[in-house]
């Protein structure tokens, strides 16, 4: 017998779960009520296989939200608190150092994280230098989507970039048509001690994933459809990064696009990021 997050299983009612979770549908073409009843099912799943008890959300975007976020380069000092924050939040795989955000290091007068340092390990901040972060952008015109040939990963309403990691058949040619380093790849199981897996998680976000899955950011999708910040804006001790709703006209990220000197990064290429840098 196994214990599960209500009760005891019998000897068929694991193998019954994992069965009708193999075979469950894509996360799009799901009901309210199927949603319901898969989101429960992988509670008891993780309570077998880790003894935890964790809470998973499907909390659909909200109406009349557009999510942005804008990025001050004249106040990041690299001190990291945003990545190792965005790690334990989103439960990211302990054993690959796995990261969707990268800090870089540039000289001034350089523009593109590509020519800067993203594995620097010194004291920060260094004189005549600033910082860069990257991540997934969550593009209005997405080319990771394009790419997709199960359609495991697309944009919802509110801009979030997401993915239905059951779908993801591991080609990684999203990897290849993001021109942001804006995708991670699990190559193994991740890998996340218990005392520090996050509880609280979303389908299409924290939730644990497996081998051969593909993930990225995803605002914190667990937290921002919350009402919340991105755990890496919460973090920021400098109040470098900016998030919020584009079609407030009051928010914080529209302040800055109207007042500061804003540009993207590969603008050029039409993707459209909803992710701005700025300087003060």
């Amino acid at each position: 017998m196994v214990t599960g997050c209500s009760g005891t299983l019998g000897p068929g009612e694991e193998m019954r779960l994992r069965w009708k979770e193999y075979f469950k549908k894509h996360y799009q073409l799901m009901t309210q009520e199927e949603k319901e009843e898969t989101v429960a099912r992988l509670e008891r799943l993780t309570k077998i296989d880790k003894g935890l008890d964790v809470q998973i959300g499907t909390k659909a975007p909200v109406d009349g939200v557009l999510y942005g976020y804008a990025f001050n380069v004249s106040r990041c000092e690299g001190y990291m608190e945003c990545v190792a924050a965005c790690v334990k939040e989103n439960n990211l795989d302990r054993k690959s150092n796995t990261q969707y955000i990268r800090i870089f290091e540039l000289e001034h007068g350089q523009m593109s994280p590509e020519v800067g340092d993203g594995k620097f390990f010194h004291e920060v901040p260094v004189p005549d230098h600033f910082y860069m972060g990257v991540q997934c952008y969550h593009c209005d015109n997405p080319p990771c989507v394009k790419a997709c040939p199960t359609k495991a990963t697309w944009k919802d309403p509110d801009g979030i970039v997401v993915v239905d990691y059951d779908w993801c058949i591991g080609c990684r040619y999203c990897i290849a048509a993001c021109p942001y380093y804006g995708r991670r790849f699990n190559w193994n199981t991740p890998e996340v001690p218990n005392a520090e897996v996050t509880k609280r998680q979303h389908y299409l976000g924290n939730r644990l994933r497996k081998r051969g899955q593909m993930e990225k950011c995803t605002f914190c999708v667990q937290r921002s459809r919350n009402g919340k910040l991105p755990a890496c804006v919460d973090a920021c001790p400098t109040g470098a990064r900016v998030f919020g709703n584009l079609l407030d006209p009051n928010s914080e990220i529209r302040f800055v696009l109207q007042n500061k000197k804003v540009y993207r990064f590969k603008e050029e290429l039409g993707t459209d990021p909803k992710f701005w840098y700025f300087i003060d």
